[in-house]
């Protein structure tokens, strides 16, 4: 623990989403969802997509957070756009659901497909069914 809180001090987005991680479960640390997104907020605004998935997902069930499926969306796009085919599954989700963005199949199918392309086992299925 004691490398991590250096490295994410010293900027290090890896470790900053790690600290995310281990708060978010309470692996070495209390679990505490405000502390983990705090974490991954840092990692996000860096650019790290993983981060960037993780803080959709918490927005998206209010875990440490509000629950804003706008602002779920706006950091699965982010991730998204990195090629993180978890976050383009979800958007996908979101997009067929009209959750904090209008419903839009086609914008959701589009995302589903770049999912299923990259393997994500839920996109496969689900494109199947659109």
């Amino acid at each position: 623990m004691e490398w991590y809180l250096k490295a994410a001090n010293q900027g290090y987005a890896k470790a900053q989403f790690n600290l995310g991680v281990r708060h978010g479960k309470g692996q070495g640390v209390p679990q505490d969802d405000s502390k983990a997104v705090e974490w991954y907020l840092k990692a996000a605004n860096q650019g790290y997509a993983k981060a960037q998935f993780n803080l959709g997902v918490r927005y998206g069930k209010g875990q440490g957070v509000p629950q804003d499926d706008s602002k779920a969306v706006k950091w699965y796009l982010k991730a998204a756009n990195q090629g993180d085919a978890d976050a383009q599954y979800k958007l996908g989700v979101k997009y067929d659901k009209g959750q904090g963005v209008p419903q839009d199949a086609l914008k959701a199918k589009e995302w589903m497909q770049k999912a299923a392309e990259l393997g994500q086992a839920q996109a496969q299925i689900a494109i199947r069914k659109m």
